[in-house]
């Protein structure tokens, strides 16, 4: 079926990337799925970025290159160690260490990069404001922000031809709300990969701060979690 509209998803492999894909593809969206190679620590999220974005039926899944490694300065990207076994609350009281120092500007602008090329005006992004971990990228002020520099700063925008629009559908969502939503809409949750310090085998650590709200977040919703985690 042709699909008039085109929307460039942000698609990192993660449980909620996954969701906003199906959530834009059952907007009758037709999918361009942008990942990134930006120097992490492991590959495995990248291998599930591509199966997730193939089971939504993307148009074209794009991974390019952005290398993150040598400015460092995260966890993610650096040989600093990732926090484990902390509880929510100690989560939200300061920016973690995984906090990879403008990434999500950096994806974001990548992102209207591509769509400007493609002629599409939305782009999608799975930042939630709930359940995170203090990153300052994932603030509903900091998307509306942006949203405002790119219609200023790009030549189809300027020239009237349409508005981009950045598009959050997990912003004011909890962990749990996002899985019984992507449940819904078929989404595979075995396919994703959400730690951030992962075996060489891609089995997840089950106790970073993403392993932690996964978990929890998968109790809450009284939904089986697919996941295989490494003996705690």
């Amino acid at each position: 079926m042709f699909k008039s509209k085109k929307a460039v998803v942000l698609t990192s492999g993660g449980l909620d990337s996954s969701t906003v894909l199906a959530m834009a593809a059952d907007q009758e969206f037709a999918i361009y799925s942008l990942s990134f190679d930006y120097g992490q620590r492991h590959v495995c999220e990248l291998r599930a970025a591509e199966k997730v974005a193939a089971a939504a039926g993307a148009e074209r899944h794009l991974v390019t290159q952005v290398d993150l490694k040598p400015i460092g300065g995260s966890a993610l990207t650096d040989d600093i160690a990732v926090p484990k076994a902390r509880s929510e609350s100690l989560m939200a009281q300061a920016i973690p260490v995984t906090y990879v120092p403008a990434r999500n500007t950096i994806f974001l602008s990548y992102a209207l990069a591509w769509a400007e090329v493609l002629g599409a005006w939305d782009i999608f992004i799975g930042v939630n404001a709930v359940d995170y971990s203090g990153y300052p990228d994932c603030r509903p002020e900091y998307i509306q922000a942006f949203e405002t520099m790119a219609n200023l700063a790009t030549k189809t925008a300027v020239e009237g031809k349409g508005r981009f629009r950045i598009h959050t559908p997990l912003i004011d969502m909890t962990k749990a709300q996002i899985i019984l939503a992507g449940t819904a809409l078929g989404v595979d949750y075995g396919m994703t990969h959400s730690c951030y310090d992962p075996s060489p085998q891609g089995v997840a650590c089950g106790g970073c701060d993403s392993c932690i709200l996964r978990k929890n977040g998968f109790a809450a919703a009284g939904v089986p979690d697919p996941t295989a985690y490494a003996p705690q």
